[in-house]
């Protein structure tokens, strides 16, 4: 029992780093998620072409929204803040499928 008390203690020092972290990048103070400041290679362009139509719409409400609030050097008030637990990686199912699809089909010209 005492052995599983560090990995837990390890596990919270390392969850309240993420959370610190998060809070420093400063991208959600404009109301972006983690996945909106994703850079677009070509895996990601295809995961976007597979988002649902209001999932990509939202999207795109954001990253407007953060270069409005950008370019007038402002922020979101706290309250509308995207807060750690609130961030859900909602493009990430839609990219592993497209890098596996395209690990498949290297495989596959490979042969």
């Amino acid at each position: 029992m005492a052995a599983r008390a560090p990995v837990s203690a390890s596990g919270r020092l390392l969850e309240g780093f993420r959370k610190w972290y998060y809070n420093a990048a400063g991208f959600n103070k404009l109301g972006l998620m983690r996945d909106d400041t994703l850079y677009e290679n070509d895996d990601v362009k295809a995961a976007l072409k597979r988002l649902p139509e209001n999932v990509y719409n939202e999207r795109l409400f954001r990253i407007k929204r953060a270069l409005d609030l950008s370019m007038k050097q402002q922020i979101l008030p706290e309250e509308q803040w995207v807060k750690y637990e609130e961030d859900k990686k909602y493009l990430e199912p839609y990219l592993k499928e497209v890098i596996r699809e395209r690990l498949e089909r290297e495989e596959w010209d490979k042969k």
